[in-house]
C-alpha cells in the first residue's frame, strides 16, 4: 500500500506519535507506579525525588518523530545523536514506541505493567540514566559532557557512504569549545566515500540559568555566521501558541527538503567526479526555535513563566512523593498528550500509530551502527617483524621510532582501506609519521594549493589538518564506536586537553560491557609523543605526562599504558595493542632520534609480558642483586642503562639488576589489577628488601603507589618532578634527577656496603652536573661525554 507522508492524516498520527513519546517522557520523569491515570495519583505512584531534565525534550521528541518519517519516506539509513544534555527520555520513549526497548529488555514489555517499570527506572537507583548512555538502544553518545555531537556524528559516517548522522545539538552545547569549532567538520566529509552529517541545532533559547547566545541571533545573522562556515541554514519556528499542525507541516517540507539536498549532493558527486577530485560541497542544516520546556506547565508557584524560560531546564513543578500539594498539575499535564487516544486499555501502543516506525534496522535504536558497527571487521596487520629495526651494536645505532612506526602504519592503512584512520592536531607530520602520510595522505575537502600544500588530498587516510584536540578524539571516537579502528597521535602535554573525553569513552566502554546486547568496540589507541623529556624549543608549556596517571586511575579492565623504549619495542606494542577491543590504549613513544637496545624477539616477548629481566645489562645472574634498575619509557631506559654502564666500570663487583617495562600497569597488584604480577613474581624481580631505582617517564607518585601493595618498598623513583625549561634534551632529565649521573648517585646512597667507598663517587657525580651546568649555559648544548657516549658490554 502506498503512503502519502505528506498527507493529512499521515500528519494527524505523526502528532499522536510525538505526544505519546512526549506522555512517556513526563511519565519518567515523575511516576514510579499508575502510569496510565487510571485511578487518582497518590504519593506511592510518584518518585520520592524526581530527577532528571525537561527542557528539551519535546523539541527532542518533536525532531525523532519527524526523522522517523523521512527515513520511511526516503528510504533512509539514519541514526540519531542526542547533543543536548541530560534529555535521556528522549532515546528511552522513542525506543520504547518502536518497540526495539522491548526487544531488548523484554522485562519492560509493551503494556501498563511494562510501561510502569519503564517509568520506575529511569534516574531511579538500579535503573537508567539521565541522559543517552550505553544502556539506551540507539545511542553511541555518552551524553554527560557536552560539545562532541557533531565530532562524533562526523567520525560515525566516515567510511560509511551510505549513512546520515542526524546530530541533534543543544543551543547550549552549541557554545562550547569542541562543538564551535567542529563545525569546520564538513571541511573534511567526503561526498562520495563518506555519509552525510545532518546537524539540527535545537535551539530554545535557555541553558540552566542564562540565555543561550544563538537564541539570541537573529535569522540573518545565524545565515550568514554557518555561510560562512560552509552550512546552508534552513529555519522552523514555533513557539508556544503555534498551532501544532503547521509546525508539523513545515518541519516535515523542511526536512524533505535537506535530505534532497544531501542526496543530490552526493548522486552528483558519485556521477560526475572521483573521490580523489571531488568539490566541496555546501551542507544543508536545520535550526529549530521552540520554547524550552515546550507543551509543558506555563508558569510556576509565583506566577513565573516556565514554557519558554530557563525554569524549564530540569524537574518543572514541585510534586513527589512526600509532596503532594500540587499533584493535580501533573495530572492535568500528563492528561494533556491525551493518553487514551494514543495507549489502549492494555497500555499498548495503538497499531496505526506503532505503523509509523520504521521497520527492523531502519529504527534509529537498532541501526548496526550504533551497535557495534554496519560491518564490524577485525583489523588485518601485516607482520611486524618485516619492519624489524636490525642493528650490530645495541644503543649504537640511532632511529627515529615513529618513522620507523609509520612504514608499519602505512601497510595497515593499505591493508585496510575502509576501516582504518589516523586522527591528529596537525602533528602528525611534527611527529614523523612521514610513511603513512606519503601514501595515505591527509583527506582535506578545501582548495589545495601547490607546491605549498603537501600531502593533502581529497580522500585521504590520516585527518590531521584541524588544530583542534577535541575534533580529532571526536572523530576517533565516532569512528571507532562504529566498528572501526584508528588512533589518535598528538603532543604528550596536550593529550590532557582531551583527558576528560577520555574519562567519558572509558565510562561508555564499561557500562557498555555490562550489557549483554551489546557489541564489542574497537579499541581506541592514543599515542602521546613530542614527550616531557625532548621538547627543544618549546619549553615548560609542553612538558607534561600526567596523561598516564590520569588513566591509570581508572578501571584497570579498560586501560592499557605502554612505554616502548625503542622502535622494536614500538613496532611490538602497535601490534598488540591494535589488535585489542573495548581498551584505551595510551602509548608514549618518542619521535626523536633514539638509541636502538632490543631486537624483534625481545621486543616481542617484553610486550607479551609487560616487563621483562634484562640479562645483557645486568651483573647479578644467579645471584641476589645489590641493586635494581627499573625502567619505562625511551630516555628513562637509556638514562638506567648509562648508569648501570657507569656503576659496572667503577664498581665492577656490583651485582645489578635491570629490568625493562613496556606495560606499566603490569606491575599492578592482582588484588587491583587482574592483570597484575603476583606477590611471588613481583618480589622474584624486584626483590622484597634491595633498593629499587625506578627511571620513570611519569609523575613520581604513580609508581609509590603501584609499589604500595608490595613487600619491597626500599624505592627510589626517578621521573618528572614538574621542572622544566626550554633547554637541552640532556637538561631536561638533570632537572629532574633522572639522568645518569643522579640514578648512578642514588643507587650507590642506598646500598649500605657502599656508605664509605661511595662517597667519592657520589661527589664525582655531582661534579658532573655541575659541569654539565656550566657547559650548557655557555655551549647550548650537551656535554660531548653525554651525546658520544655508547653503550658496552658489562663486565660480569
Amino acid at each position: 500500500m502506498t503512503v502519502d507522508y505528506d498527507s493529512k492524516e499521515y500528519l494527524d498520527l505523526l502528532d499522536k506519535y510525538w505526544r505519546a513519546a512526549n506522555y512517556l517522557s513526563v511519565g519518567q520523569l515523575y511516576l514510579r507506579d499508575n502510569p496510565l491515570l487510571k485511578r487518582p495519583l497518590k504519593s506511592d505512584d510518584v518518585k520520592i525525588k524526581p530527577i532528571g531534565h525537561w527542557g528539551t525534550i519535546v523539541s527532542q521528541n518533536f525532531i525523532y518523530a519527524q526523522l522517523n518519517r523521512a527515513i520511511n519516506k526516503y528510504d533512509l539509513n539514519m541514526f540519531y545523536i542526542e547533543g543536548s544534555g541530560h534529555g535521556g527520555q528522549v532515546m528511552v520513549s522513542n525506543s520504547y514506541l518502536d518497540g526495539s526497548y522491548s526487544d531488548i529488555y523484554p522485562n519492560i514489555s509493551q503494556d501498563e505493567k511494562g510501561m510502569q517499570k519503564l517509568f520506575k527506572q529511569f534516574s531511579f537507583p538500579g535503573g537508567v540514566a539521565s541522559h543517552a548512555a550505553p544502556e539506551t538502544p540507539g545511542s553511541i553518545h555518552e551524553g554527560g559532557e557536552l560539545g562532541y555531537s557533531l565530532s562524533h556524528g562526523t567520525g560515525a559516517i566516515l567510511d560509511n557512504p551510505d549513512v546520515i548522522a542526524a546530530v541533534e545539538i543543544g543551543d547550549g552545547e552549541s557554545e562550547t569549545g569542541p562543538l564551535a569549532a567542529s563545525w569546520f567538520s564538513d571541511k573534511f566529509i567526503n561526498p562520495i566515500t563518506d555519509g552525510a552529517v545532518l546537524p539540527i541545532i535545537n535551539m530554545n533559547g535557555f541553558k540552566i540559568s542564562n540565555p543561550t547566545i544563538l537564541s539570541r541571533m537573529s535569522d540573518a545573522d545565524l545565515t550568514d555566521y554557518f555561510k560562512g562556515m560552509g552550512w546552508e541554514a534552513h529555519f522552523v519556528e514555533a513557539t508556544a501558541d503555534t498551532d501544532h499542525a503547521k509546525v508539523e507541516a513545515e518541519f516535515a517540507k523542511t526536512l524533505d527538503t535537506v535530505i534532497e539536498k544531501i542526496k543530490s549532493i552526493q548522486k552528483n558527486a558519485r556521477e560526475n567526479e572521483t573521490p580523489d577530485n571531488v568539490k566541496l560541497p555546501v551542507w544543508p542544516m536545520i535550526i529549530f526555535r521552540s520554547p524550552k520546556g515546550w507543551t509543558g506547565p506555563k508558569k510556576d508557584l509565583d506566577g513565573n513563566p516556565i514554557e519558554g524560560s530557563f525554569r524549564a531546564h530540569q524537574v518543572p513543578i514541585p510534586v513527589d512523593a512526600n509532596d503532594m500539594e500540587h499533584a493535580d498539575e501533573l495530572v492535568d499535564w500528563l492528561k494533556s498528550y491525551k493518553p487514551e487516544e494514543l495507549f489502549d486499555e492494555n497500555g499498548t501502543l495503538k497499531p496505526e500509530l506503532r505503523a509509523l516506525a520504521p521497520k527492523g534496522e531502519q529504527r534509529m535504536s537498532v541501526n548496526p551502527i550504533t551497535n557495534g558497527g554496519i560491518k564490524p571487521e577485525p583489523l588485518k596487520l601485516p607482520n611486524v617483524r618485516d619492519f624489524e629495526v636490525k642493528f650490530d651494536k645495541r644503543g649504537t645505532e640511532q632511529k627515529q621510532d615513529m618513522i620507523e612506526w609509520s612504514k608499519w602504519l602505512d601497510a595497515v592503512a593499505k591493508l585496510n582501506p575502509t576501516t582504518f584512520r589516523g586522527f591528529g592536531p596537525d602533528e602528525t607530520k611534527s611527529n614523523r609519521l612521514y610513511s603513512l602520510l606519503d601514501d595515505g595522505k591527509r583527506q582535506w575537502m578545501e582548495d589545495i594549493h601547490e607546491p605549498y600544500d603537501e600531502d593533502l588530498a581529497n580522500h585521504g587516510r590520516v585527518i590531521d589538518s584541524q588544530l583542534s584536540e577535541h575534533q580529532a578524539e571526536g572523530w576517533l571516537e565516532g569512528y571507532v564506536l562504529t566498528g572501526r579502528h584508528g588512533f589518535f597521535a598528538t603532543y604528550e602535554s596536550f593529550g590532557r586537553v582531551v583527558d576528560s573525553m577520555l574519562t567519558q569513552h572509558f565510562k561508555w566502554l564499561r557500562k557498555a560491557s555490562e550489557q549483554y546486547w551489546r557489541k564489542q568496540y574497537p579499541s581506541l589507541n592514543f599515542v602521546d609523543t613530542s614527550t616531557v623529556f625532548q621538547q627543544d624549543h618549546n619549553g615548560y608549556t609542553h612538558q607534561d605526562p600526567g596523561l598516564l596517571t590520569h588513566l591509570a586511575e581508572k578501571k584497570p579492565e579498560f586501560i592499557r599504558e605502554y612505554l616502548p623504549a625503542d622502535a622494536n619495542e614500538l613496532l611490538a606494542v602497535g601490534d598488540s595493542a591494535f589488535r585489542t577491543y573495548e581498551k584505551i590504549n595510551l602509548i608514549v613513544t618518542s619521535k626523536h632520534p633514539r638509541r636502538q637496545w632490543y631486537s624483534m624477539d625481545e621486543a616481542q616477548n617484553l610486550v607479551k609480558n609487560g616487563l621483562g629481566y634484562i640479562d645483557w645489562a645486568s651483573t647479578d645472574q644467579g645471584q641476589e642483586p645489590d641493586v635494581v634498575f627499573a625502567a619505562a619509557g625511551s630516555e628513562p631506559n637509556l638514562e638506567a642503562l648509562a648508569a648501570i654502564s657507569i656503576l659496572n666500570k667503577e664498581f665492577p663487583e656490583l651485582k645489578i639488576r635491570f629490568i625493562n617495562v613496556v606495560d606499566i600497569l603490569k606491575l599492578n597488584s592482582p588484588k587491583k589489577d587482574p592483570r597484575g604480577l603476583s606477590d611471588e613474581g613481583f618480589d622474584n624481580l624486584f626483590t622484597t628488601d634491595k633498593p629499587v631505582i625506578f627511571a620513570w617517564h611519569g609523575f613520581e607518585d604513580m609508581i609509590k603507589d603501584i609499589f604500595f601493595d608490595r613487600h619491597n618498598h626500599n624505592l627510589y623513583v626517578h621521573g618528572y618532578r614538574e621542572n622544566g625549561d626550554i633547554t637541552t634534551p640532556f637538561d631536561m632529565r638533570v632537572l629532574n634527577e633522572l639522568d645518569r649521573f643522579h640514578l648512578a648517585a642514588d643507587a650507590i646512597r642506598h646500598i649500605p656496603a657502599y656508605a664509605v667507598k661511595g662517597g667519592y663517587f657520589i661527589q664525582r657525580m655531582n661534579n658532573i652536573v655541575d659541569k654539565h651546568n656550566r657547559y650548557i649555559r655557555e655551549v647550548g648544548t650537551d656535554l660531548p661525554e653525554v651525546t658520544s657516549w655508547n653503550w658496552e658490554p658489562l663486565n660480569k
